[in-house]
């Protein structure tokens, strides 16, 4: 028996819905390669720094592609046009890590590490370090681009890097708690209280570093 206009129009729609989730899917892939390529780096140097060095400047690394939820929100809160090409040029953040150091010098020290890497392009830099955001967060940014050979050839994958000390980190995270509860809303009192967190979290990042660079100048003195 023939299929009937309606049951014809079903099937091509779910044929074409198909399609379209096979194709996020395998745009999606090339940012996991992409991430996979650069936490493959990161994982040299960290070991290079534990065997060779007596010190490693890498606390813990945290890694994550964004869901397809997450891609739609930002797209649509950002008032983007819909379409992977358009994904590819709009979003840079679609794969991130997250490199947590003991000190502020050990952020800057990674970037060079990485940057310096000749597969590596630095394509966005946003130092929020050197110039903290109105509200206290500090943090390097880094929007790199890393080379993935498919089956079909190169492809260059952006990657955010974001780099902090711990300090910085559990500050950032009691920031996305607190926003998160009050749904963006936050208390002018509350916001207050974030900001003096945050400079005390950077008077403490320089304390010890200071310690720090004391420790390993009378440890260098000593040999």
């Amino acid at each position: 028996m023939p299929e009937s206009l309606e049951e014809q129009q079903i099937t091509v729609s779910g044929s074409a819905l198909r399609a379209m989730r096979d194709e996020f899917q395998r745009f999606l892939m090339e940012y996991r390669f992409g991430l996979a390529e650069v936490e493959t780096k990161i994982s040299i140097l960290r070991e290079e720094f534990q065997e060779v060095h007596d010190y490693n400047p890498i606390e813990h690394v945290t890694s994550r592609v964004k869901s397809p939820d997450s891609i739609v929100a930002k797209v649509r809160r950002k008032g983007l046009e819909p379409g992977l090409a358009s994904l590819r040029t709009s979003l840079m953040d679609i794969a991130g890590i997250r490199i947590t150091c003991s000190f502020v010098e050990d952020a800057y020290r990674l970037f060079d590490l990485l940057t310096q890497q000749d597969d590596i392009t630095v394509l966005k830099v946003k130092d929020y370090i050197a110039e903290p955001k109105p509200n206290g967060y500090k943090s390097l940014h880094a929007v790199l681009e890393v080379p993935v050979f498919l089956s079909t050839g190169r492809v260059g994958v952006p990657v955010e890097v974001q780099f902090r000390t711990i300090a910085m980190d559990f500050w950032a995270s009691l920031e996305h708690k607190i926003y998160y509860k009050y749904d963006r809303h936050v208390p002018e009192e509350l916001l207050e209280n974030l900001k003096s967190a945050a400079d005390t979290a950077a008077e403490l990042d320089a304390r010890m570093q200071g310690l720090h660079r004391q420790v390993r100048g009378s440890a260098s003195t000593a040999v």
